[in-house]
């Protein structure tokens, strides 16, 4: 069974996928390995590890280190080239396609591509879709893109379908990391009106509230992570996954 598979049998249980992102530039390798373990014991279904930018110069050590004691996939979610690793059992092969960037739409991607196929990591191509959430977000700056209008979820719907017969696997609505506002539910349940393939949603979601309305609104996987660096809270993580797994 490929990773992907394995995301969507999750899914299918759960009624919502949930994805821990875990940032390498946040906290030291101990903390990060930490959270990881946390976050499998609290119910995630994946670990997703990257962000806009990358400092560590250990990330390929980083991320061996996490599956020595992981039963659950650790997926790369890549800002740039330098985040890709063997040791990691997949990888999001992001297409911003919300964007105009031609670097960001081929030009990264046909780079990446002979590594990940030499180092015999799974690739999920993914359509990657900045959503407008109040304010510039690292990804929004670093990838020289402007994002779909929060009030504009027909845009929404074309980008995702797009995605879709391009053949991609899963359509990423992503406000940004920290964002001041969260994807619309109404963006989310139009784009899910309209698309076959599954969607992820994140960004700005701070409480298990919030990522239960994300996945009954029809979010196939749910992303959390900047609330989760800001507090060492073990029961927080609990209520996410309750929240958001909510067929169990």
């Amino acid at each position: 069974m490929t990773i992907y598979e394995r995301l969507l049998v999750e899914k299918q249980k759960k009624g919502a996928g949930f994805l821990v992102l875990i940032d390498p530039d946040k906290q030291d390798n101990k903390k990060t390995i930490g959270k990881a373990e946390r976050a499998e014991e609290s119910g995630a279904d994946a670990i997703l590890i990257g962000g806009s930018l990358l400092f560590s110069t250990q990330f390929d050590q980083l991320i061996a280190q996490i599956k020595k004691t992981l039963h659950i996939p650790v997926i790369i979610f890549p800002g740039s080239l330098r985040q890709i690793s063997s040791f990691a059992d997949a990888i999001l092969f992001l297409v911003l396609i919300s964007g105009r960037n031609p670097n960001n739409l081929i030009g990264e991607q046909v780079l990446a591509a002979p590594i990940i196929k030499a180092l015999g990591i799974e690739p999920i191509s993914t359509g990657y879709m900045l959503i407008e959430s109040g304010r510039a977000t690292s990804a929004e700056y670093i990838s020289n893109t402007r994002p779909i209008p929060r009030h504009k979820p027909d845009i929404a719907i074309a980008h995702a379908l797009a995605a879709e017969y391009m053949g991609m696997k899963f359509a990423y609505l992503e406000a940004g990391s920290g964002a001041d506002m969260m994807v619309p539910n109404e963006i989310i349940a139009a784009v899910v009106s309209q698309v076959s393939i599954p969607v992820i949603v994140g960004g700005g979601i701070r409480k298990p509230e919030d990522a239960s309305e994300k996945s009954r609104a029809g979010a196939s996987f749910i992303v959390i992570g900047n609330v989760l660096e800001k507090k060492d809270n073990d029961s927080l993580i609990n209520e996410f996954a309750d929240a958001i797994h909510f067929k169990t």
